[in-house]
């Protein structure tokens, strides 16, 4: 058994000393062990799980104990290096295609906690009120602190139709206790309609926007992209709004494509691995799909990865500007890596530079422009402070009916406060981008950049008008 030990510990020893160099400072380069001194620490370790085995109080998993070991030592080098079981890298692929069964919820691991990156469009996880940057502390009552992220997303799946219980921190707010209903989860990746100003009339004859709501980068993404495009350039938008909010990321090659579709050349982005000459970069074809229309890239704090590459490619390409708040800053590569039998690890393998040759990873895609989401309230009352009424000892008016209403207002602006998300889900669309802050200032922006762009356009057309008159005038004098 021993021996047997020791071959699989082998196989590993190039991951332990990856870890190694992975898991170090810069300032403090690496001190690799000999071969010598990796084999004596791989004896070590089969040694603990003899001891383990044979000494535990109970009859022990000997494949759980394994598969703990490849987790804690891939967990040490980042948070999204681990080991997938044959189950897990089943679930994983499914997953990457568009359905999968659960909450809809994308997590990371945190100091020992569990952080919501982003919930998914339309899922139990978006639709109970899960944010970007929520911490999950319990998970139907048992705590996540001891739990690999891997553990934590198998707990929260389930068959559909179950119920599961989180306890949720929001930051600054006391923790809360919800049910949500497994589900399975189908990824539309692209949804797109023609926007109008909130306040327009028919009669306004403002330009019509073309919306891209992308809620995640799957394998149809691109396809669904292309649909969308398609089809908004037929009702002649002026410009476009292509919304990343909360979009946890997902396929490299997915990112590339959205990023293209809106490019003339270029590159996109490129990832640096270990090695100095472990560079690869991607570039954008010639053929921009919405022929140089203004776009608007909308990100907050939970647009990560695949959403980071795609607004820093249109950033740093000049094609678009980018408003809302600082991204999430997930700039790392990972890659499954089969291991013959099913199972595989999901392991970091390079990071992510936008065309400037900025990293993503820590740091994020600042915005153009800083637009942080806000709530639009009436600042006049409809009931001035300082009115005849307001006198001690002023004359009544007998006439009126009105009766001392403190305790009505109160209670009706307790209500308000208390429906105000709740309603928020039974509004029309409408009525939602009416409220989305951010999207309404995005959308006075594309206005802008296109009524800009017409005048030069104009300008440009002008041009040789201009010199040919210019040119006849020269000619006739002489």
């Amino acid at each position: 058994m021993l021996k047997k030990l020791l071959m699989i510990a082998v196989l590993i020893s190039p991951i332990v000393a990856d870890a190694a160099q992975k898991t170090a400072k810069k300032e403090e380069p690496v001190e690799h062990l000999t071969d010598e001194q990796i084999y004596e620490e791989l004896k070590k370790l089969a040694s603990v799980f003899e001891m383990a085995r044979d000494k535990f109080v109970e009859e022990a998993d000997e494949r759980k104990m394994l598969e703990g070991a490849m987790n804690g030592m891939l967990a040490a080098l980042d948070p999204h290096s681990s080991y997938l079981s044959k189950e897990d890298f089943k679930e994983f692929n499914d997953k990457s295609h568009g359905e999968f069964g659960g909450l809809g919820i994308q997590i990371t691991s945190d100091k020992g906690a569990i952080r919501v990156i982003s919930p998914i469009d339309d899922t139990p996880a978006a639709k109970a009120g899960i944010e970007a940057g929520d911490y999950i502390t319990h998970i139907d009552g048992e705590q996540v602190f001891d739990m690999n992220l891997n553990q934590a997303v198998k707990k929260m799946k389930g068959k559909p139709g179950t119920k599961v219980k989180l306890t949720i921190v929001h930051s600054g707010e006391e923790p809360k206790e919800i049910t949500l209903k497994r589900a399975i989860i189908k990824v539309k990746s692209v949804k797109f309609s023609e926007k109008m100003d909130a306040a327009a009339t028919d009669d306004d004859k403002l330009p019509k926007i073309g919306y891209l709501r992308i809620s995640d980068f799957g394998a149809t993404t691109s396809k669904e992209l292309k649909d969308a495009i398609k089809d908004l350039e037929k009702k002649k938008v002026a410009g476009y709004v292509l919304d990343l909010r909360n979009n946890p990321g997902g396929y490299l090659t997915a990112a590339v494509d959205v990023s293209d579709a809106f490019l003339d050349g270029g590159e996109i982005v490129s990832t640096r691995g270990r090695e100095k000459a472990d560079i690869e970069r991607m570039f954008a074809k010639s053929g921009d799909l919405v022929n140089g229309k203004p776009i608007v890239v909308l990100i907050n704090h939970g647009s990560a990865s695949a959403s980071e590459i795609v607004a820093g490619a249109l950033q740093d390409n000049g094609r678009a500007i980018v408003m809302g708040s600082q991204s999430f800053g997930k700039g790392s590569v990972q890659q499954q890596k089969p291991l013959g039998d099913g199972s595989a690890i999901h392991i970091t393998i390079a990071r992510y530079y936008t065309p400037s040759g900025r990293s993503i990873q820590n740091e994020g895609i600042t915005p153009d422009i800083e637009v942080l989401q806000s709530k639009l309230e009436v600042l006049e009352k409809k009931e001035s402070l300082f009115t005849e009424a307001t006198f001690n000892n002023s004359l009544k008016n007998d006439a009126s009916k009105k009766k001392d209403s403190s305790k009505k207002k109160d209670t009706k602006k307790k209500a308000d406060e208390d429906d105000d998300d709740e309603n928020y889900l039974n509004l029309t669309d409408e009525e939602k981008d009416a409220r989305d802050y951010q999207l309404q200032r995005a959308m006075d922006m594309v206005r802008a950049l296109s009524k800009v762009g017409k005048k030069n356009l104009e300008k440009v057309e002008d041009t040789p008008k201009t010199e040919e008159v210019k040119k006849d005038s020269k000619e006739s004098k002489k």
